[in-house]
């Protein structure tokens, strides 16, 4: 059976890919294999990738939300608004989550002139300048223009930096985050650079959606029991993971949200943290 991908391009379906999508989201075997028969017998040829997303999440929504808001991980992080700031704190809580120490947007002064960075993070004796650049269309991708600029920018801000005491032994890397994809000229010119990128699904073993897994750390647009009108007033108040609001739940008395609906609210992102919490320690 052929379905029709984002890009427009057609392809021949995988449900073995579907099954491991759900499986990753958290669902049990028996739920997912459940699940992947309710969904193969509901295709028709040309059925579109997004039609596919919405019957899984959906089925996914009544049987399992913990396992819902996990697997609309990559639509909830689009879904962190207009601007790349909330993307920006997003992987500054990332890089925190594995242990280092970490600025969200600063001025940082380069040899030749001052440079406004998206994320400074340093752990032992290794120092990052991070920038992130956020899509909200899945098919767009950061050509090589990108890494090309940011790299020429990262020198400037090194060159200052190796004259700091103690910095001369430091190992000082650009790194760029996107939620989308790089271009094959992108990676090609960071990998030649000395550049770290790191895509939703690049490099193997360091992308985005795996660092959630290993660190737990999930949007807030991922929780399935808040509106969009909710999500969008909980960003703008800076609650932006689902760890945020856990330990910020004083904040649903400021934004009005109903007495009756925050126990659902709480439970759900409860559930999420503990099902992250049991995969990673049985890993």
């Amino acid at each position: 059976m052929k379905i029709i991908k984002a890009s427009g391009e057609s392809a021949v379906f995988d449900e073995s890919k579907l099954l491991r999508s759900l499986l990753r989201a958290g669902a049990s075997e028996s739920l997912a294999k459940e699940l992947l028969v309710e969904i193969r017998d509901s295709l028709y040829e040309g059925v579109s990738t997004t039609e596919i997303y919405k019957k899984a999440f959906g089925l996914l929504r009544k049987r399992s939300r913990p396992s819902a808001a996990r697997y609309k991980l990559k639509k909830a992080i689009m879904e962190l608004g207009e601007t790349g700031y909330p993307f920006e704190k997003f992987v500054g809580a990332l890089l925190a989550a594995e242990g280092f120490s970490t600025q969200v947007g600063v001025i940082v002064k380069g040899a030749c002139v001052s440079h406004e960075v998206d994320v400074i993070a340093e752990k032992d004796n290794r120092h990052f300048m991070c920038e992130c650049k956020f899509h909200k269309l899945q098919n767009r991708r950061c050509d090589v223009k990108i890494p090309l600029y940011i790299h020429s920018r990262f020198k400037d801000v090194e060159a200052q930096w190796l004259k700091k005491p103690g910095h001369a032994a430091k190992f000082h890397q650009g790194w760029i985050f996107t939620n989308t994809r790089f271009t094959s000229d992108a990676t090609q010119y960071a990998a030649c650079a000395g550049m770290q990128l790191i895509s939703w699904d690049y490099p193997e073993g360091n992308a985005i959606r795996e660092r959630v897994d290993r660190t737990g750390i999930h949007p807030i647009t991922c929780l399935t029991s808040l509106s969009r009108a909710e999500k969008k007033i909980l960003i703008e108040q800076e609650i932006i993971t689902v760890k945020n609001l856990r330990e910020h739940a004083e904040i649903f008395e400021k934004i009005q949200i109903p007495v009756g609906r925050r126990k659902g609210i709480l439970n759900e992102a409860e559930m999420l943290f503990i099902q992250a919490k049991n995969e990673k320690e049985n890993v």
